[in-house]
């Protein structure tokens, strides 16, 4: 029986224009920030503030569903500081989602089950365009919670105010549950059965796991025996993320999709290594029994979706293009000091489609589409020979806010180094040979951020290894240890390597810029890495784009082009013009 408060079959009609467009939302789980104040200004005080990418204009920062040509991005807000806690969800609204309308919260914490704040989520449509939301609450006891919320006029197209429900929490930690390590709860997809299913994050005995819940009406929830899926080799597993890809299939996939030719995805954000990781498997919806195909080893082998920052990331699939987008929370790599400061901290990476690889071993993930429409004045070459130790200035572009896609041809892979067997953490790989350290093929790739002399330079680059049996491994790397003169910060580099047959493929690097954030897609998007700089010289104009090969085998650039980025539009609550639905 469902009950009464819920608008489980509820119908409305929308405004006339509603068959102009569609309304999609989404919620990013354990992305937090706030958005208050004016739209987002780069100015001399404020040099690391990016521009295209969504971000808050002040305050604490860390953070989908789609329901009809507006989306709304839900997520997590601290309205009073730059520093994680009284956790709201905050809302805004795009047509496009590159441009940004912000509204106000649509949660906030107080209640008996969440004094301690609404943290992270995610929205389920129960009957084609009724979007509920469920969401952990703490309490006074630091107990969390499982709850549910509603909006409170379906008639509204922006969804602006939502009700919890009188019957929250729906789901508590019970037996061996640890009462502080049950949060997190995923969108949920109903089963050949008729029934809801939803995944909780949990830790028990100190390793990470996902919960599975049941339940006929969304209200009332069972516990199942056994955990959905479990892991040895990691820590509580937090923003659990679960759902299908298509084989051999262009399109992204509904998340109750009971299409035969599916693979499936689960991710978990692992607490305190802050990395998000997923598997591939067979999941039987007749038995909830989902099977790895890789299970997590907790060492480099281990998918991820990005292997700089990027945490606590969200799925959501926009029906209205047939496509699964993912969006990640980019936090800080300076000081808490140097955040109240700045009167802001952390920021959204730019969303990415994700598809099933050819050999379905990975995720593919790109750059929406829509980012494109920010490109404006077009640099472009082709076939330039790049010696070794020579660099190749990029000229007449915005460097510190641009679009960069290259490919590079290689010389013979014979002379190629050969790889020790065990090089298998590529990250180490990439520390101890940085863009300094010369090989044979490689280091070649990008300077970014880079200033005049460069004695700043955040260097995004390739390496070419043979291995004993012949083949070849692609190393990406993106090397922070010369982004800045500042020594305080935190300059990581970052490394992957790629499943690429360079043999037969160029390799190929996009990369965008966006003052303080750079985000790289290497071999068409099989490896990204996204790191955070804060450079002293290379800021605004005085930022410079270089090609370089710092290996002693020459390469050859086949192709670049770079644009300059327009800055995205984002309207503050205080200074908005209403939205035209």
């Amino acid at each position: 029986m469902i009950p009464q408060e819920l608008p489980l079959t509820l119908s409305y009609r929308w405004p006339e224009r509603r068959n102009r467009m569609q309304i999609s939302v989404f919620l990013i789980v354990g992305l937090c920030f706030v958005l208050v104040g004016h739209g987002i200004q780069v100015s001399p005080k404020q040099p690391y503030r990016s521009t295209f990418h969504f971000q808050p204009a002040k305050n604490w920062m860390s953070g989908p569903m789609y329901l009809s040509g507006i989306y709304h991005l839900f997520y997590q807000a601290n309205p009073y500081s730059v520093i994680k806690g009284n956790m709201t969800w905050g809302h805004s609204v795009s047509y496009d989602l590159v441009n940004w309308i912000h509204l106000e919260p649509a949660l906030y914490r107080g209640d008996p089950y969440d004094p301690h704040g609404c943290w992270s989520g995610s929205i389920t449509f129960l009957y084609e365009e009724n979007p509920v939301i469920l969401y952990t609450g703490v309490d006074n006891e630091g107990i969390q919670t499982q709850n549910l919320a509603w909006p409170k006029n379906l008639s509204d197209p922006l969804l602006r105010e939502w009700v919890k429900s009188t019957q929250n929490p729906l789901m508590s930690p019970i037996d061996d549950t640890d009462p502080k390590y049950f949060r997190d709860p995923t969108t949920a997809w109903k089963g050949p059965d008729g029934k809801w299913r939803v995944l909780v994050g949990n830790q028990m005995n100190g390793h990470g796991l996902a919960l599975l819940y049941t339940s006929k009406d969304f209200v009332r929830w069972t516990r199942s025996m056994n955990p959905f899926h479990s892991s040895n080799n990691t820590l509580m597993w937090e923003c659990p993320d679960f759902y299908p890809v298509s084989i051999n299939g262009k399109y992204g996939v509904d998340t109750s999709s009971q299409e035969k030719f599916t693979k499936h995805v689960l991710k978990a954000s692992i607490n305190l290594i802050f990395h998000d990781y997923y598997m591939l498997g067979n999941y039987s919806s007749e038995t909830d029994h989902f099977s790895a195909d890789t299970d997590f080893k907790g060492d480099a082998s281990d998918l991820r979706y990005d292997y700089g920052k990027f945490y606590a990331s969200k799925t959501f699939f926009d029906s209205s293009k047939k496509r699964r987008i993912l969006w990640g929370w980019v936090n800080e790599s300076d000081s808490q000091s140097d955040d109240l400061e700045k009167g802001w901290s952390g920021l959204q990476a730019i969303p990415r489609s994700i598809l099933l690889s050819k050999n379905e071993k990975q995720l593919i993930q790109w750059p929406i589409k829509e980012i494109e429409k920010l490109r404006k004045k077009k640099v472009s070459f082709e076939e330039k020979e790049l010696k070794g130790g020579s660099v190749l200035k990029v000229p007449d572009i915005t460097a510190s806010q641009a679009d960069v896609e290259v490919s590079f041809d290689l010389p013979s892979l014979t002379e190629a180094e050969l790889m020790d067997t065990s090089w298998i953490d590529p990250q180490l790989l990439c520390s101890q040979n940085t863009a300094s350290v010369r090989g044979r093929v490689g280091p070649f790739g990008l300077l970014v951020l880079a200033s005049k002399g460069l004695k700043e330079q955040t260097a995004v680059f390739f390496r070419i290894f043979r291995s004993n049996n012949d083949k070849y491994v692609v190393l990406m790397c993106s090397d922070q240890s010369r982004s800045s003169l500042r020594e305080e910060l935190d300059k990581t580099t970052y490394g992957a390597f790629i499943d690429i047959d360079p043999i037969h493929e160029k390799i190929s690097l996009r990369t965008l810029i966006d003052h303080s954030i750079i985000e790289s897609f290497g071999g068409e998007g099989r490896s990204c890495i996204t790191a955070r700089v804060y450079p002293e010289l290379a800021i605004g104009d005085e930022a410079e784009l270089f090609a370089f090969n710092n290996g002693t085998l020459d390469v050859n650039v086949s192709r670049l082009n770079a644009w300059s980025m327009r800055k995205a539009q984002l309207v503050s609550p205080n200074n908005r013009r209403k939205p035209k639905i």
